[in-house]
């Protein structure tokens, strides 16, 4: 089957939409937010990241009628055996709050010396609601927790993501840097391959 001209993104993630777009604009893709079919947010009740993105990806393909693509990350934190992972966007509770997941995990973090953290991201892509066979995709990129922001970009736990390599936070790179790089980033690049293989 050729790659769709029309996708859904089951997301409302401002950031998450922006970094999706960015990548699948060079397969001449247009890229639909959930939210022109006036589709909210599903609930996320699973414990690993695969189920939840099946979910959100049955659910916005079912409201809008087009070919679903979800998104479902996090970020693992040796230390606290992989938390917040799947609840990472709601640590601190509700309502989602950037501010308050960053300081309820510094927190968590302030007497542990192991700061190894690494983002973790699926990606699946459904052809329909009931797509038995869906495309499913994944990236990690690893780095560790500082105690005080730098940054301006990025969002969630960015302005906390150091990475050594670079000398610098997620929040402190290039849009552009970020994309190509990052979990989500990667596990794009291994979808958009499918794509122009016309293996979807």
């Amino acid at each position: 089957m050729d790659k769709p001209n029309r996708l859904v993104i089951a997301s409302n993630n401002a950031g998450k939409l922006r970094e999706i777009n960015a990548l699948l604009a060079s397969l001449s893709i247009e890229v639909v937010p959930q939210a022109e079919f006036d589709t909210g947010e599903v609930d996320e009740p699973h414990g690993t990241f695969v189920e939840n993105a099946l979910v959100k990806a049955r659910h916005a393909s079912r409201c809008s009628g087009l070919p679903a693509l979800s998104d479902d990350s996090g970020i693992c934190v040796r230390a606290l055996q992989g938390a917040p992972g799947v609840l990472s966007a709601r640590y601190a509770g509700e309502p989602k709050s950037d501010e308050r997941n960053n300081l309820k995990l510094i927190n968590a973090l302030k007497n542990e010396t192991d700061r190894r953290a690494y983002y973790y991201c699926i990606i699946v892509l459904l052809r329909h609601a009931d797509d038995p066979q869906p495309i499913i995709v994944d990236g990690s990129w690893h780095g560790e927790i500082i105690d005080h922001p730098r940054g301006e970009g990025g969002f969630g736990y960015d302005p906390y993501f150091f990475l050594p390599e670079f000398g610098k936070t997620s929040a402190e790179l290039s849009a552009e840097q970020k994309n190509r790089i990052s979990h989500r980033g990667q596990a794009l690049l291994k979808l958009m391959e499918i794509l122009r293989a016309k293996k979807f």
